[in-house]
């Protein structure tokens, strides 16, 4: 077993090893650096985006409610016996009776005109309902479309009004969003691999009297190899770094003037940059991304 001494002297000579390959080709590990960044700005603006519509819907849910009107025969009696029977059906977290005269009141608060509109009418025409609160089971479209389908065919119920249309294609919406965002980072990601692969590339050319030297006094593959992996690492390493600071200056500066417009489509939701744990999965994804495009060098070079 190495000891610990032998452990750190190999470090070291790795890191220097990467740093030097590094320092023999600025320009491809500059450009693998920005590439890298490039796909991880593009992943994380989506992935903000895609998040925080995942909040609205997730916050829609929890305050989505059905409601189903009854008919105009129904009295309070047979309102609280069918409050009961939708209790028991599977899905629902809470009833709430409201009766007519109560949906009069609501109807009359929310504006003059709609006031203005029932003191024309002279008598009411709203009936009394039943509003549904969801189970966090069933809140996806499915769930309340057969929740609602099963409300509509209680003894009483005139009409069952539901949100499942909006969530069902804000769903939608967001995993066509998803798909768009993986598939130019899947591209980008593989233009990443290519530029890395071809920066430690040049590095064992480069450096190929030095890696038959060490072959000959007997080094390994991993011991030849963990530096250029380094060297990748180093550079996905950048990348990630850059991205964040790029995407944190977008976002201080675009943030007011994207917000009102990005505001129907988040549901009036604040967007919030990546959390603390978000941060470092984007430095370990640039990470990785360096280190398989030097492995992909690595495989093929040393090979030869």
């Amino acid at each position: 077993m190495a000891s610990a001494g032998s452990v750190v002297v190999h470090l070291r000579h790795f890191l220097r090893s990467a740093l030097a390959g590094l320092r023999a080709s600025p320009l491809p590990a500059a450009l693998a650096v920005l590439t890298i960044a490039t796909t991880l700005v593009l992943g994380g603006a989506f992935g903000l985006l895609v998040r925080s519509m995942q909040d609205v819907l997730a916050r829609v849910g929890a305050e989505a409610r059905i409601t189903a009107y009854l008919a105009a025969d129904v009295d309070a009696a047979a309102a609280q016996a069918l409050a009961e029977r939708a209790r028991a059906l599977e899905g629902v977290a809470a009833v709430e009776t409201v009766s007519a005269a109560r949906a009069a009141e609501r109807f009359r608060a929310g504006s003059p005109e709609r006031a203005a509109l029932l003191d024309a009418l002279g008598e009411s025409p709203l009936t009394g309902s039943l509003e549904i609160a969801l189970a966090p089971g069933r809140r996806d479209a499915a769930g309340v479309a057969r929740l609602a389908q099963e409300l509509s065919t209680l003894p009483g119920v005139d009409e069952v009004s539901d949100a499942g249309d909006w969530v069902e294609g804000y769903g939608r919406t967001i995993g066509v969003m998803r798909a768009v965002g993986s598939g130019l980072a899947l591209v980008l990601a593989a233009a990443a691999l290519v530029l890395v692969a071809s920066t430690i590339r040049l590095g064992l050319y480069a450096r190929r009297n030095e890696i038959e030297i060490l072959t000959l006094v007997g080094a390994g593959r991993a011991f030849v190899a963990t530096p250029f992996l380094l060297e990748g690492a180093l550079e996905g390493l950048a990348g990630g770094l850059v991205a964040l600071a790029v995407l944190f200056g977008l976002w201080r500066a675009l943030l007011p003037s994207v917000a009102g417009g990005l505001e129907p489509l988040l549901g009036g939701a604040s967007l919030r940059f990546l959390a603390p744990g978000e941060m470092a999965l984007v430095v370990a994804v640039g990470a990785v991304l360096g280190a398989l495009g030097a492995a992909l060098s690595v495989a093929g070079g040393l090979r030869r």
